[in-house]
């Protein structure tokens, strides 16, 4: 659980780093910025998702 955590954390650190910069250019970023941010998104989404699933599933049971 601890190693899901972790790459979570640092995903989105990763992602907000990109975002930061992109930002302070004050331009549009190039495509590859933009699809790496949208691919860091896709992969959190996913490592999030495992959490929640190990932190009991509680929908798994929902009724």
């Amino acid at each position: 659980m601890n190693e899901l955590m972790t790459l979570s954390q640092t995903l989105k650190a990763a992602q907000r780093e990109l975002i930061v910069n992109a930002a302070r250019t004050g331009r549009l970023p190039p495509d590859g910025v933009i699809r790496k941010i949208a691919e860091l998104e896709s992969a959190i989404i996913a490592v999030d998702t495992l959490i929640g699933e190990s932190e009991g599933g509680k929908d798994d049971h929902a009724g």
